[in-house]
């Protein structure tokens, strides 16, 4: 597998990199830039994603638990921490000769067309020049409507932005459990399965958020754009000579064979959706199973306002969401032609050149 790579984003959790809660780990943290500064010599281009900023601002402050009801004390945290963060990767690979460079990015830094493009282009210079990007939320300014939600989503996200064909995930587990059965770890995972989504839990760490479900979206965004994904401890560092050497080790899931074209990737996983669309069970067919455009006459709800052109989540009837698309019509006039036939939108919407809600050509199936 690593003989034809060349762009890998790994992505550290705060169990890897710290000691008991917000206690900093320097020496481990060495030991992984050693690692991959042998990549590099190989030729291998590294991106680092890594958690720990609030962790190492709580140990600094003498916390204990996680502030999750207090958010000027959690974005005190990643404040401090994030300043001792970037330090220690600065000092890790330095020994090595290799310059480590810092970016905080929240939601809106992807979603914003502009500074999407942006962040990109700072990535590929970054890399051009020989340096470590180490990227992680930017937790001292983000808000719930921001937020990525947890670094796992983050480093699929930056995978799709820079085209990495492999994502490393090292965590404090060793890879996805099957807690069905065995209670073994499942060596390779092909297809992202409701059964998969079912099995994945979350975490009870004090100082991380997310777990296995947040893992196991993080690998369906990286893997619908052509990215493998490991999951893995990082106990060890030496965990990263093993996965050089091409060993089983943890969870490889196995990327999709129709990489989805950079408009839909667009549309699934950065643009922010303004609003909701239910649909009834005949349109969730046609969308998810036909390839088909989505018809007023299959629309039952309309939650939100917005304007015509504007990104959408397609719900099932049970509400879950099943794609996201462009929406025809702003919401006001959506609801009036809501389960409405193509004659009844001319009459309801005169002055409408009517056609499809949301086209299927700009429109994307999730899952």
């Amino acid at each position: 597998m690593f003989s034809s790579t060349r762009r890998v984003v790994l992505k550290f959790g705060t169990g890897v990199l710290t000691q008991g809660v917000g206690g900093p780990d320097p020496e481990k943290i060495a030991a992984f830039a050693a690692r991959l500064a042998e990549w590099r010599k190989r030729g291998i281009e590294v991106v680092v994603v890594t958690s720990g900023a609030i962790g190492l601002g709580m140990g600094r402050l003498g916390l204990t638990k996680r502030p999750t009801g207090d958010l000027p004390t959690l974005q005190a945290c990643a404040a401090i921490g994030q300043a001792i963060l970037m330090d220690l990767w600065a000092k890790g690979f330095e020994p090595h000769g290799l310059t480590t460079a810092q970016l905080l990015l929240t939601r809106d830094d992807l979603g914003s067309r502009e500074r999407h493009l942006r962040a990109r282009a700072t990535l590929e210079k970054l890399l051009e020049l020989g340096v470590i990007p180490v990227i992680n939320e930017n937790d001292s300014v983000q808000t719930a409507e921001i937020t990525f939600g947890d670094n796992d989503t983050l480093s699929a996200m930056v995978s799709s932005l820079v085209g990495a064909e492999l994502l490393v995930i090292l965590s404090t587990i060793p890879g996805f459990l099957d807690m069905g059965g065995t209670n073994e770890v499942i060596p390779v995972i092909e297809k992202i399965t409701s059964d998969i989504e079912a099995r994945a839990g979350g975490t009870t760490s004090a100082t991380a958020v997310g777990g296995m479900r947040s893992k196991v979206c993080a690998a369906r965004i990286a893997l619908a754009s052509g990215c493998g994904v490991f999951i893995c401890s990082g106990k060890e560092a030496s965990i990263l000579d093993e996965l050089r050497a091409g060993r089983p080790i943890g969870t490889y899931f196995v990327p999709s064979e129709k990489k989805l074209p950079a408009r839909q990737r667009w549309l699934a996983w950065f643009d922010r959706p303004e609003g909701s669309i239910r649909l009834d069970a005949g349109a969730v067919e046609a969308i998810a199973k036909q390839g088909r455009s989505l018809l007023a006459k299959g629309v039952t709800e309309v939650r939100g306002e917005f304007a015509t052109g504007a990104t959408v989540n397609l719900e099932d009837p049970e509400g879950r969401i099943i794609a996201r698309g462009v929406s025809g019509y702003a919401a006001a006039d959506l609801r009036k032609i809501a389960g409405a036939t193509s004659a009844e939108i001319t009459r309801l919407l005169p002055s409408h050149k009517g056609g499809e809600a949301v086209h299927r050509d700009g429109l994307v199936v999730l899952g």
